[in-house]
Order: C-alpha cells, then structure tokens, then sequence
C-alpha cells in the first residue's frame, strides 16, 4: 500500500535542548508550575525545520485548560492542542514561517498570565549548523528503491527534494521470511495468508506490518519504520502511535567514508530501515542517507540530520522511551561523535568495529605512510620487516601496510603511484569526472579528502580553497619505542627522523615536517570531529561489541582502546559506562545493553544521568571476550591493552599498537599537535655520543613531542556547535 504525501511547510526548527526530549513523555515536568512553562519536544526551539515543531504547555494548577490561548504571529492555534497530563497541553504547530516565530501562550486564572517562545524555523533542505552546502552535490533519488521494488523519482528541485511516500510491508512466515508489499486488498480487510505476527518487548501481539516513510531532509533521504497495521490501527500522530511500538527508537549509522562525498546518496549504505530483528522487538528506526558516512564521511552534517531526522519522528508519532544509535566501523564512530558533540540526543550507543572517528583513520594511516614511503624509497635496505613493524607498532608488515593504505582517504590527487593497495582520490561513481580535482587538468574542481568533505570546519586555504589540514608530525620521535627496546639502532633511529619529512594539502610527500592549521586543530576538537569524548558520552551507556581481527584490514584493537580512554580521561579516570566484549554472541550482547537502556530510563530518582547508568549496569554487564570452543564460552574479566598473553582475553584477542603511539604518544590518540620541550637525555635508553646528540638537535630544533601535556588547541567539544547558518553556539563561520 502507497501513499503519496506533500511534505509540509519547509522550515526547520533546531533540537539544541533536547535532553527533555529522551524519555520525558508527553507529560509537564512539574504539574506544579507556578507560571506558564513553554518548551518544543521534538526539537530546540532555536533550530527547528520542516515548518513544524510539537510543544508542550504546562500551567498553573486551578488554571482551566479552556481558558488557554496559544497563538503563533497572530493566528490561533489553540485548537492543534490537546490535554496530555493535569495542566498539561500538547501540541503540533504548523504553519512557521522561515526565521523566527512569535508562540504566544495567554492562561487566566485568578488572573491572566502570558508567556511566549521564540521559534527559529530553517528550511527543510537545511543547512541550520553544519555550514554552507556542499558544492558539487549530485542528487539520486531517481536511483533510491522504495519499500515495493519502485524508485522515489526525479528530484524536485536543485536541492535533491523528492515527494514524500508512505509504503506498508508485511513480514511472511516460512523459512526464509522476507518483506513483501502489503497488498492493496488489506485495506479491504483481506490480510495476506502468510502474513506473521510478532510480540513486542512490551507484550503487545501484533501483525507484523511495517509503515515505511521516506522523502528527504538536509538534501538526504530519510526513512523512518515502525510496527503500524493500517487496517487496525489509525493514521500516527503524536498523540496515537501506533499499538506495536514499543516506544524506543534506533538511529542507525551504516558504515564507510572513502568515497563518502558530494553525494546524496542512492541507497542507505549497509543497514538499511528494514531491520527484521530490531522492528519485530517493536522498536522504530530512522536513518538518512546522509546518516550514512558511505555517502557523507562528515559527523557534523551526520549529527545536524540525525537532529532533524528525529525531530520529524516526534513531530509524526510521539516523545521515545530511549533513543540509541547504532552501527559498525564508519556508522560506529558517528554513532560515537554525534551522541558526544550533541548531548541529549541519543540515550545510548551500540557499536562494532569501533573506531573514535575517521580522522583517527587518517592521521595514523598518515603516520603510517611517511614510514612505509621513508621505507621504501629514502632507504630501501636500513631496517628489516622486523624492525619497520617495531617500529609501526602494527602485528605485523599487512596490517602496517593495511593501516598506511588508509592515508588515501586525505589524496585528492587521482592515479598516484605508490603502495600496492592504495587508492587515491576515491569517488563514487555519481560524480562526473568533468567535477573532479585534478592538480593539473581542474586545479578548481572538488576535492575527494576527509578534509575537504568538512571544509566548513577546517577552514579554507585562502588561495586554493583547499580544506585547511590538521596533520602535524612536528616533534614526533618515530621507532622511539622500537630504540629504546634495542629494536633499532641510534643511527637508524636519527636517519628515520631526519628523513621521513611531511606532506603538502595534495598529500604530496615533502621533505619538511608537517605544521598543522592551528585553527583547525583547534576546530576539529570543538566540532567533534576528533573525540574528545568529553560531551554527551560521560553520561551514557557504551557497548562496544566486536570482534578482533589485529592482522589486516586496519579495523584494529588499538582504536577502542582509544576511545575507552578518552572517555576514562574525561570522566576523571572512570570508564563505568562502557562495556567492552570481544564476542561472536551478538543477541547475548543485544540483551544485556537492553536491560542497561530500561534499567537507567526507569529511574525516576532526582541523581545525575552518569550515576543512574553506572549505578543499573547490569550485573552481566561487565568486560570480557568470547573463547574458541564450541559453543563459545564467555570470559568475565577486564578488557586491557595489551599484544602479550597477560590475562585470558589478552592471549585470545592481543592488540598493537600504532606509529604515533610507538613514538611515545598516549593511548588515546587524540593529540593531534603535541607541545614540544627540549631532548631529554632520560627519555632514551641509549646513550647518543657527540656527534649523534649535535645530529637530535638538528633533526628537532624546536624539540621533541611532550606526550605529559595536552596538545596544543586542544579543548573540549562544544555541544551542539553551529558552523552557520544558526547563531547559537557558533563557533565558525567559513564564509568570514
């Protein structure tokens, strides 16, 4: 069954505030209010979109709910709203006009009372926070498959707008199930014969019918799926969700980046809003192309849809329980990131092959890539595969080489010679070669970096255009490690240093050191790109759920680890609210983070968001590893960094290392310019002669990394950050 729907009024209204939003209900905060008490739900009145935006008034006690006028410039909309709780009225305004809006709210009781909230609504197309649009931007919505096999058709205008279609699918019985078409019939009461049915986690026992909807937002395509039987159960709204859904949502993030840009994006990526498992529990799930970083490798335009993408959820069919976000590799790290620089809009994050964001992909394949280039074209016979994997830190020379392919992610220049393996200028097919950088057929055209994929942060270099960069290696000491276990020698480790040299913005390799943008940097860290896990993430469930795989393919250990510790740094030393398994059981893994999410949400108690979580952890909820047997048995015992066989899970699952880390870097990984102090003769376990100590100081002029200190410009993330158009809380405006 299709619907075919015209998207409301384009506006759009900002989520900033939401930490009302997870698991408040319907319902005033205080019933007992003194005054009138006007906030949105589904969005920060400051950044609303669509045109729309659902709000709640709470007032006086003895005040009569008739007596309430709610006006928005002017026109009445009091109508729209409707009791929800004792001095409680809800409501879906409608009708806002792009920039600000005027909600008026008049109550009298012994007197008249008046309150007002200033709505701030933005187009649908977006942009609120993430910056000028990305140009070139190939729209697909002729390529994306709906629901029934059908395409979503010809975008509507140049911002890849498409008609918004509501569609039902049903779940089959039988061996396999699959999805199918709910038939136009059903609407006559003639359900499908192998129509399933499912039970919810609520108890509630339904046909197993899904309402998909799809249109598109920020110019990506969004999905939203929830448990809807149409011939039963009435049209959504907020006030009437639908009687299978359980009341808990799921973000889901894909996985990816190379390639991630100038694209709408045909399809969903991997993971799509058909999620059997999750939708038969009776969860709902929304995702946005651009939610995907297979098709937009920047969270800062990922967490400004995510935004959007549940504001449109709320505004359709109510306040969630608990909202979590989920995904593997490039959907783990977003998940990641997004839950951190945007507190409240996620409950909770459920990750696999963890990374903390995909710069930390490309500043160690960076590091990794001056080492294999020093290696294999400055000195080609001076360190055996031994002694180039010391000094890598990786398990061995694939994973190293694995790991330095990586860097192709930050070359824009296209059919560069180099590692086997290794792809520059990566693209996704949609964008026309004619668009594409070129350093000397198209000096102008778009450039295919992680960088310049989020140019609006970075910054602009002045003449080029080109994104500003925060790579730097200024004071690095490579293969310190490997020098100091005797692995190479003083000569080597001096040759190494003196030699590995930097690159330019077209990752061209130069024999001087590489000096990061210090503004960059600085961005970087405020944005969230880089993850200071120092936002959102103190407070909430983490379950990191993954397998290990330390020889190839670069989906190594070291990155959770980083990430544990970044969130153990900014929570003064504590990781209470992740869990760590290394695990072939994911349903095990499904459950105990379940009873995590309800155990915390459920309690009403007045303690911070951080003490309920560590205080409900499971009991179940503990590190550990799965062995090898069959079945495979569960290991209770904390998850440590280490490639020696020091505890059961070390010995099944070790983890390396990484070059940064091996020249005396934290664990964390996150200093991305280290402040320098002068050479130390007791950071090093050999003695340098004369001759050798003259050769340091050369090499380091300035000094070497002081790994004791924070890096320089680094600072915490700035939660719900704007880079324009939205004033508030802007912390860069690219086009000034």
């Amino acid at each position: 069954m299709t619907f075919t729907r015209t998207r409301r009024a384009a506006a759009v209204l900002t989520l900033a505030a939401l930490g009302v939003l997870a698991g408040s209900g319907l319902r005033a905060d205080d019933p007992g209010v003194s005054t009138i008490d006007v906030k949105t739900l589904s969005v920060d009145a400051s950044r609303v979109t669509g045109g729309d935006v659902l709000v709640q008034v709470a007032v006086p006690i003895g005040t009569p709910l008739a007596s309430v006028n709610i006006t928005v410039a002017g026109r009445d909309m009091t109508s729209a709203f409707r009791s929800t709780a004792p001095n409680t009225l809800v409501g879906l305004v409608t009708g806002l006009v792009v920039g600000r809006n005027t909600l008026t709210v008049n109550a009298a009781n012994r007197t008249t009372s008046t309150a007002t909230l200033e709505i701030t609504n933005y187009p649908i197309t977006g942009p609120v926070t993430s910056g000028p649009w990305q140009q070139p931007f190939i729209c697909q919505t002729e390529a994306f498959v709906l629901p029934d096999g059908s395409k979503l058709g010809a975008p509507l205008d140049a911002n890849c707008s498409a008609r918004t279609v509501v569609q039902h699918v049903y779940r089959t019985t039988g061996t396999p199930a699959a999805f199918k078409p709910l038939p136009s019939s059903a609407s006559a009461g003639t359900l499908p014969a192998d129509l399933a049915k499912t039970t919810t986690t609520s108890g509630a026992t339904v046909n197993f019918i899904v309402r998909v909807e799809t249109g598109t937002m920020n110019r990506g395509i969004y999905q939203n799926a929830i448990l809807h039987d149409p011939t039963s159960d009435p049209s959504p709204t907020p006030f009437s969700p639908p009687s299978g859904w359980n009341r808990r949502l799921l973000a889901l993030h894909g996985s990816g980046c190379p390639s991630g840009w100038y694209i709408q994006g045909g399809a969903m990526g991997a993971g799509g809003v058909l999620e059997a498992a999750r939708l038969a529990e009776g969860y709902a799930i929304y995702i946005n192309t651009l939610n995907h970083p297979s098709n937009s490798c920047n969270a800062v335009v990922a967490g400004e849809t995510a935004v959007m993408g549940k504001e449109r959820f709320i505004e359709t069919f109510g306040v969630p329980f608990y909202t979590i976000t989920t995904g593997g590799s490039g959907g783990a790290y977003t998940s990641l990131q997004i839950a951190d620089a945007f507190p409240g809009l996620y409950d909770g994050v459920d990750i696999r092959a963890t990374f903390p964001d995909a710069l930390s992909i490309a500043l160690s394949g960076l590091d990794a890539h001056l080492l294999t280039h020093y290696f294999a074209s400055t000195n080609l016979a001076g360190f055996t595969d031994a002694q180039k994997v010391a000094v890598s830190g990786y398990e061995g020379m694939t994973a190293f080489i694995d790991a330095a392919n990586q860097a192709q992610r930050t070359d824009p220049v296209p059919n560069r010679a180099d590692l086997e393996g290794y792809q520059s200028a990566r693209w996704n097919d949609a964008v026309p070669a004619s668009l594409r950088y070129d350093p000397v057929k198209n000096p102008t055209g778009a450039r295919p970096t992680v960088f310049d994929a989020a140019r609006n942060v970075y910054g602009r270099h002045p003449s080029t255009g080109a994104a500003l960069r925060p790579f730097d290696n200024v004071g690095v000491q490579y293969g310190l490690s490997a020098l100091n276990s005797g692995a190479i020698t003083t000569k080597q480790f001096l040759d190494l240093n003196e030699k590995v040299g930097g690159y330019d913005q077209d990752a061209n390799y130069v024999p001087a050191r590489a000096i990061g943008d210090a503004g960059a940097i600085k961005r970087t860290y405020q944005s969230g790109l880089t993850l200071g896990a120092n936002g959102g993430l103190t407070s909430i469930p983490i379950f990191d759920n993954a397998t290990s795989n330390e020889a190839a393919r670069y989906h190594y250990g070291w990155f959770h680890f980083a990430v544990r510790e970044r969130l153990r740094r900014a929570n003064g030393g504590n990781s209470a609210n992740m869990i760590m398994w290394r695990s072939v059981d994911q349903q095990a893994a499904k459950k105990v983070f379940d009873d995590w999410m309800v155990a915390y949400k459920s309690d009403v108690s007045s303690d911070p968001v951080r003490v309920k979580v560590v205080r409900t952890r499971p009991k179940a909820g503990g590190d550990g590893c799965y062995d090898r047997s069959t079945p495979p048995v569960f290991i209770a015992e904390d998850l440590v960094f280490a490639s020696k066989p020091v505890s059961k899970c070390s010995a099944l699952y070790p983890v390396y290392s990484n070059p940064r880390r091996e020249a005396g870097g934290p664990l964390a990984a996150d200093i991305l310019k280290c402040q320098l102090k002068p050479t130390d003769a007791r950071d090093y376990a050999v003695t340098f002669n004369d001759a050798e100590r003259a050769r340091l100081g050369a090499i380091f002029p300035g000094g070497v990394c002081d790994w004791s200190k924070p890096g320089v410009n680094q600072t915490p993330v700035v939660g719900w950050a704007s880079f324009g158009p939205s004033p508030k809380n802007l912390v860069f405006d690219v086009t000034k």
